[in-house]
């Protein structure tokens, strides 16, 4: 093992074990719940009064000050939303004593246990207990989210904002920063990304319902794997010892889509039991099946002709049907041997499978429009020809994510340890799928005109203003090819071991903490694709064809869905395979990497009742093995392809990072919460760049992995303020700077030149950029207006703001092929995040409405500031109301999406917005019924 790693662990526990223990000392342990011992209070803060020393109790409710001298004592807690509870303890001259306390009595306990007041209150008292800046959502007694996946359950916290996938919510964006600056884990699993390209994870394919908590950690400690510079964000499923009373729950849901016009279903069951005073279970199962339409159009390769007028040589209609289902379980253990053990194991699974039919309609403009203004350009074919597709998608694609997690913790006097190893896998996989089935026509002097209307840039419309009777014939189109997924295999998987040790040394003034540990992680990333491409077929458009659902315009005749797909599968014999094209394509995107990641840290920790300094050091060191293909074309002397050559490539890499933190924590008074932290964290590449794969077409056009990559680096500073009522409310003001060296930008480079010996005419790879600054504030405000008179005494609100500033530099070329450097704002960073809740709840009645905004960001770096592409702001309105039945029993309804929310990405051409991508879905009612007992 590395010497680092040996010598930081060595020096802590030489200290630990060289500073004097207590002569005689007590432990005073015990756990806190509500006032009906329904439900264990995690971070409910306690404090010894005589000794000014604190505690905070655990997710399962418990509490521990070790080495207390005999004596009496007046213990305090405290949990937002609850008056503060005192009980005295009196600790005997040998031995230990147990002091369990119950917050709020059996009448008003279910402010703190149930509803939209339970989960303020709760998340706000895990945020004011922990360590640096965090963001906490919890969920009530009941146990459910009203959103449809963990993405969307984020967006309610400061500083989240969601990037969405037809219309749903999928990637979660940080203080407006990249969701690959983030880190996923469940039960302390990191979670490896399904998708062959990315690191992020697509939290879309977690249910909501499956969910005990979710912490967005935006400040890092020693402790912690130090791969994020956006937050790490730790979910956490149910424990049997989060609850002090056993919880069986049910819920039965119909979800309709306004655009699809069917009633899907949905059903979760959810229950937590002690078999045993130490032994207890739970666990849940989720199902969720959703159909949905998505209207589209998109448009590529705008450009100006000479007459000045500004159109686009692609443009596209696109009719998306979509069924997508999730299937999510978690099962987990819980087992206290003894009284200073604590053993559990967790485990979840979840399933996301995605049926997509894509109908698809394509104008090609070989030439210029004839004529045309600032809003239209219009085409004839008499001044060249106008090639029209029609194809069909067909693609059924299932993503898995699983995980096991076993571990334990040991407390014994004023020693803890805690220790975990850790299995997680996730994969995503298609077979069979056809993407697309495409029939073509041409028409040149056939009479077929054809004006786009460019007056709303969001939606240019088509007119066929001649020839419309060719345009809709099915016989003049021929069939032109067949693109076959035969497999598409990605696997992403770590192993994971971790051990802490600390020791508590007791002074009159508080108390300091000495802690060191290590982590091993071994994570294997791999990309297995096989592609069939027939080039000839035989299958008439006018056999195949069906519906349109599209509401934007008359596409003409479509294939129906799943009809020529069926045919080509029947009749393999009626196409033509291009074993030139299958075996370039299929051998291109092949790669496979490992990373290894060794750490180790040793930090110091000081609290007392005012404040809190945790600093220390983390060492990482990182190893790669990077697999991939260098793939070219076999050509003969008249450049003709002939063959494919494939030449595999391997790489190793490795470095050492060395991660410096402080935080601080300091409380003036009670309620006032001050804390600042520095710290300095990475951001590994991608490893679906960092591998190396080159492709060389028969231009000698190029596309390159760069495994000399570095990772980001990152120094960052957090300074916030917040200030906690008495009632259960909070005011909270935060500053971030980051200073993010190294980040990745793609660059096209259109001079003649070699990489790792390879000639090439014009390439695109990927390179680190220079040093890109990210500066911001977050505001929240949340707040119970319990005082107000009846009945607006049940009125709560929950609003945050986000102000992110992050920019950089990268090469662009100009129209000569000249390099020049440039500014820019980071991919994915929007400048400002808001988020709203206004809610209700009062007796049997709660209601909840929800506006979530973000403005525009930049997805994608061209060539130049004219071919960037830009995702313009997004605002949604979400209406939620439940009403209690009977005690335990809830009827609901959720709104989603009541505003119709597009989709709309551009880019800034010729002085104006462009047109790239628009979307539309509408919105979703669902409804049903919940029961707990």
């Amino acid at each position: 093992m590395n010497r680092l790693f040996r010598g930081a662990s060595r020096a802590a526990l030489i200290l630990a074990l060289s500073m004097p223990a207590a002569a005689i000392a007590g432990t005073i342990s015990g756990t806190v719940s509500d006032g009906t011992g329904t439900r264990a209070l995690q971070s409910t803060q306690l404090t010894i009064v005589e000794l000014g020393r604190i505690a905070e109790a655990g997710r399962d409710g418990s509490y521990r000050f070790p080495d207390v001298a005999p004596g009496t004592y007046t213990i305090e807690a405290r949990y937002v939303g609850a008056d503060p509870v005192r009980t005295t303890v009196v600790v005997p001259a040998t031995g230990d004593v147990d002091a369990d306390i119950r917050i709020g009595s059996n009448v008003d306990a279910s402010i703190i246990v149930v509803g939209q007041v339970a989960n303020q209150a709760s998340a706000l008292s895990r945020q004011r207990a922990a360590d640096g800046v965090e963001s906490v959502l919890t969920r009530d007694a009941i146990g459910q989210f009203p959103d449809q996946n963990v993405a969307e359950s984020l967006r309610r916290l400061p500083g989240i904002n969601i990037l969405n996938d037809q219309g749903e919510g999928r990637f979660v964006s940080v203080r407006g920063l990249d969701p690959e600056l983030n880190a996923a884990s469940v039960n302390g699993a990191r979670l490896p990304a399904p998708e062959s390209d990315v690191r992020s994870v697509a939290l879309d394919v977690v249910p909501s319902e499956l969910i005990e908590s979710i912490e967005v950690k935006k400040s890092l400690t020693p402790d912690m794997d130090a791969d994020t510079i956006g937050a790490s964000i730790e979910i956490n499923t149910t424990s049997a010892f989060d609850r002090k009373k056993d919880l069986y729950s049910v819920k039965l849901e119909g979800s309709y889509n306004d655009y699809s016009g069917e009633v899907t279903p949905k059903g979760s069951v959810d229950f937590s039991t002690r078999l045993t005073d130490s032994f207890g279970v739970s666990g849940g199962f989720s199902y969720y099946k959703r159909k949905f339409e998505t209207d589209n159009i998109e448009a590529a390769d705008w450009t100006t002709s000479e007459d000045g007028i500004v159109y686009a040589e692609t443009m596209e209609y696109r009719d998306y049907d979509v069924t997508r289902k999730r299937i999510g379980a978690t099962l987990n253990f819980d087992w206290m041997p003894s009284d200073t053990t604590k053993l559990y194991a967790r485990g979840i699974y979840n399933q996301f499978d995605d049926q997509e039919y894509r109908r698809r309609l394509t104008f090609v403009l070989d030439e210029e429009p004839a004529s045309g203004d600032a809003d239209s350009a219009f085409f004839t074919d008499e001044d060249g020809r106008i090639e029209v597709r029609r194809d069909l998608k067909d693609r059924f694609e299932r993503q898995r994510i699983k995980s096991i997690v076993l571990g334990g913790t040991t407390e014994t006097g004023p020693w803890k340890l805690t220790y975990s190893g850790s299995w997680s896998e996730s994969t995503e996989k298609e077979a069979g799928s056809i993407d697309p089935i495409r029939w073509r026509a041409r028409f040149d002097g056939d009479g077929v005109d054809v004006n786009f209307n460019y007056a709303d840039p969001r939606v240019p419309l088509f007119e066929v203003t001649s020839g419309a009777d060719l345009f809709n014939d099915p016989s003049e189109y021929s069939f032109n090819r067949v693109e076959q997924t035969v497999l598409s295999d990605s696997r992403d998987r770590e192993y994971a071991l971790k051990g802490d040790i600390s020791r508590a040394f007791v002074t009159d003034s508080g108390t300091f903490t000495v802690q060191t540990g290590m982590k091993a992680r071994w994570r294997k990333k791999s990309y297995d694709f096989t592609m069939a491409y027939y080039g000839d077929g035989d299958l008439e458009l006018g056999d195949v064809l069906g519906d349109q659902t599209y509401r934007l315009a008359n596409l003409g005749p479509l294939p129906a869905k799943g009809a020529a797909s069926d045919y080509f599968y029947a009749n393999p014999g009626a196409f033509e395979l291009d074993p030139i094209t299958s075996a370039y394509e299929s051998a291109a995107p092949d790669y496979s990497a490992t990373e290894d990641i060794l750490a180790s840290y040793l930090l110091g920790r000081w609290d007392s009742d005012t404040v809190r300094i945790i600093g220390g050091v983390r060492v990482e060191q990182t190893r790669n093995a990077l697999r991939g293909n260098l793939t070219q074309y076999e050509l003969d002397d008249e450049g003709e392809a002939t063959g494919v050559v494939t030449t595999p490539n391997v790489f190793t890499k490795n470095y050492t990072n060395w991660l410096p933190s402080l935080t601080a924590r300091f409380e003036p008074s009670r309620g006032l919460v001050l804390r600042a932290a520095g710290y300095k964290s990475l951001v590994r590449p991608k490893l679906s760049q960092l591998a190396p794969r080159f492709l060389l077409d028969e231009d000698f056009a190029a596309e390159f992995g760069n495994p000399d990559l570095k990772p980001y680096r990152a120094w960052n500073l957090d300074a916030s303020a917040e200030w906690y009522f008495s009632g259960n409310g909070a005011l909270t003001a935060g500053f971030f700077w980051k200073s993010i060296k190294d980040y990745t930008a793609e660059i096209r480079d259109f001079t003649d030149g070699t990489y790792n010996g390879v000639a090439y005419s014009e390439a695109r790879y990927f390179v680190n950029g220079d040093t890109a600054k990210v500066k911001g504030v977050e505001l929240s405000y949340s707040q119970v207006f319990s005082f107000l008179p009846a009945p607006f005494d049940g009125l709560l609100t929950n609003l945050n703001y986000t102000y992110t500033d992050a920019t950089g530099r990268i090469t662009s070329y100009d129209n000569d092929d000249n390099a020049y450097s440039r500014k820019i704002a980071l991919p994915n960073a929007s400048k400002h995040t808001f988020n709203a809740v206004l809610g209700y709840e009062k007796g049997p009645v709660s209601l909840r409405a929800a506006g979530t905004y973000r403005s525009k960001y930049l997805d994608e770096l061209g060539d130049g500031p004219e071919s960037d592409r830009f995702v313009d702001n997004h605002f949604q309105l979400d209406l939620s109301a439940k009403y209690k039945l009977l005690p335990g029993v809830r009827l609901f309804a959720d709104w989603v999406n009541v505003n119709n929310a597009k989709y709309y990405a551009y880019q800034n051409y010729g002085g104006a917005r462009r047109l790239l991508q628009y979307e539309e879905y509408n919105w979703t009612v669902k409804f049903g019924v919940s029961a707990s007992f």
